[in-house]
């Protein structure tokens, strides 16, 4: 992708590459898009590196995101609903989501909280901040969900077998 310039039309909600942190962007600012991948941002706002989340992607003159999920008023947390918000989110480096890389190791649903196992294709990762922070804000999008907590844990380390074979096959790793 070719980096180009955009400024932000409104304050936009983003977070620090690589720690996560959550910034917000002046309405105003001028950015240089540095990646697109599953519909997130990365950017360089001030020499600094931040990442806009899609489905807020208007607010920097981008096309958003829909992600959208049907509450059945049940008032209860559905995890196929939480599997296809973490389909929506992509390796920053690799075109394959996560549950389909192999990274979510479990999901715990106790009422309306969610607690993520997931680990990382390596311990070392830099961008295991933001990929955490991604799977947080995401997940809070479900219906009923109050509170999302994600578990890092790197036992059973993650190995390529653990991608389905179709994310093997986009990556070149069937073999």
């Amino acid at each position: 992708m070719e980096k180009r310039m955009v400024v932000s039309q409104q304050d936009c909600p983003a977070r620090r590459v690589p720690s996560g942190q959550p910034t917000i962007i002046p309405a105003g600012s001028f950015l240089t898009i540095n990646q697109a991948l599953g519909g997130n941002y990365t950017l360089t706002l001030n020499g600094n590196m931040v990442r806009v989340d899609g489905t807020d992607a208007a607010l920097i003159g981008l096309e958003s995101e829909e992600i959208s999920f049907e509450d059945s008023g049940d008032g209860v947390v559905h995890e196929e609903q939480i599997r296809q918000a973490l389909k929506t989110i992509f390796d920053p480096e690799l075109p394959v989501n996560l549950l389909d890389l192999g990274l979510i190791y479990g999901i715990d649903i106790d009422d309306k909280n969610v607690i993520i196992r997931m680990t990382l294709t390596a311990p070392t990762c830099g961008m295991g901040p933001v990929l955490i922070s991604d799977v947080e804000y995401r997940v809070a999008k479900v219906p009923n969900v109050e509170s999302v907590k994600v578990q890092l844990i790197f036992d059973p380390p993650w190995h390529k077998d653990m991608m389905t074979d179709e994310a093997q096959l986009e990556t070149g790793l069937f073999f």
